[in-house]
């Protein structure tokens, strides 16, 4: 456990490319520098494989870190079903626009339990998720 590490100093941890695994989905994030982040989800659980049909399995956003918690804010989801073009007409974010408005009223938050510069162990409600560093 490092309860010493600052906010910046996590942030500064997380930079580049994670691995995650939960019981239901496959998650790899990277982190950057600029406070963005990009996130693909793969769901392992054959009932929640209609959701990734619908909302695609690629994320981005924005994050940071407060308190030692992880905030993610949601802005775009790139290959989302709801994002559609019809022709002749522009085409139209839909998911990216829900997606931006629902972060704005409630992020993901994770409490940051471990981090070093390879294992990154994360805690929602739910679970405790441990991330492996991709070099």
């Amino acid at each position: 456990m490092n309860d010493n590490l600052s906010d910046t100093e996590i942030e500064i941890l997380l930079f580049g490319k994670w691995r995650f695994e939960t019981a239901w989905e496959k998650i790899s994030m990277i982190f950057k520098d600029d406070m963005t982040y990009e996130q693909t989800k793969i769901q392992t659980f054959s009932l929640y494989k209609p959701k990734e049909l619908i909302t695609g399995n690629k994320f981005n956003g924005t994050w940071y870190v407060n308190d030692r918690i992880l905030y993610l804010n949601l802005q775009t989801i790139p290959k989302s079903f709801l994002n559609i073009e019809i022709p002749l007409l522009p085409k139209v974010y839909l998911a990216d626009i829900i997606a931006s408005l629902s972060s704005l009223f409630q992020s993901e938050k994770y409490a940051v339990v471990e981090i070093n510069s390879t294992k990154f162990t994360i805690k929602n409600i739910n679970e405790s998720i441990i991330g492996i560093k991709i070099k």
